[in-house]
């Protein structure tokens, strides 16, 4: 096991990107993998949460009380049902958390506040932020050491991604000078058409190596899988969608040079 754990911010103001999807099945493929992996759930719809079949109704701590009241990380962390991946919850509380955060001290750092006793414990640390560019992906991107942007293969996938890139650039400068941008990870691709191989190209252009190979395709199975609270590795690991988040995750370990350590 690495002795600090890489934290990853997966960002982009752009709703329905795959973020949550990215977060549950890259972070299962790791840990099914061998590897120990937290998600922090910082988005208010708690997709991630539920898409890892914890019931928000029996949590006692969530991230939302680890950033507004002090709680300690670890006494917000769940288990989930798959051995070495754990989670901390977010509930509709966080919803009312840009706000709160506005009048706290050092509020841009709270989350790296949180995560710096716990991150030793975990090889990988990934953050589900909201899709949006408020104060909760500022404190993703201010613990982060690197910035994953899922992109969907569709029209408009670019829009907007130039002000991610600005406020990434900001919190490098103001919070976080060793923030990287850690990878692109194209998403949603539907082989059928050729607007989504124009968009890949695209993309690929544009961000060169960072692009990650492996492109998640449209998956019925991989939408699906959220509603039965598990991952597509376990919900269906013949998938299309599985056999590429399994991809996914053996080239974030070849990334990060974790090959020779198992």
């Amino acid at each position: 096991m690495t002795s600090t754990g890489v934290i990853v911010a997966l960002a982009n103001q752009k709703g329905g990107v795959g973020k949550s999807t990215t977060a549950i099945n890259l972070a299962a493929g790791l840990a099914l993998a061998g590897r120990k992996v937290l998600v922090v759930d910082l988005d208010p719809q708690g997709n991630a949460t539920s898409g890892m079949g914890i019931d928000r109704a029996g949590i006692n701590h969530s991230i939302y009380d680890v950033l507004l009241k002090d709680v300690a990380i670890e006494d917000a962390v769940e288990p989930t049902s798959v051995r070495d991946l754990y989670v901390v919850p977010a509930t509709i509380d966080l919803a009312g958390a840009e706000i709160e955060l506005v009048s706290v001290f050092s509020r841009e750092q709270r989350l790296k506040g949180a995560l710096q006793g716990i991150r030793d414990q975990y090889e990988a640390v990934l953050i589900d932020c909201p899709p949006s560019l408020g104060l909760l992906t500022v404190n993703a991107l201010a613990a982060a050491d690197e910035v994953v942007i899922p992109i969907q293969c569709e029209y408009y996938a670019l829009e907007g991604l130039s002000q991610l890139l600005r406020n990434i650039d900001l919190v490098r400068s103001n919070l976080n000078p060793s923030l990287a941008i850690g990878g692109v990870i194209l998403t949603m691709y539907d082989a059928r058409t050729r607007l989504a191989k124009e968009v890949a190209d695209q993309v690929r252009g544009h961000f060169g190596a960072t692009t990650y190979r492996t492109i998640v395709p449209r998956s019925v199975r991989l939408s699906e899988a959220p509603s039965f609270g598990e991952p597509i590795e376990v919900f269906d690991p013949m998938s299309r969608g599985a056999i590429a988040y399994r991809n996914l995750a053996r080239e974030f370990v070849a990334r990060h040079g974790w090959e020779e350590e198992k």
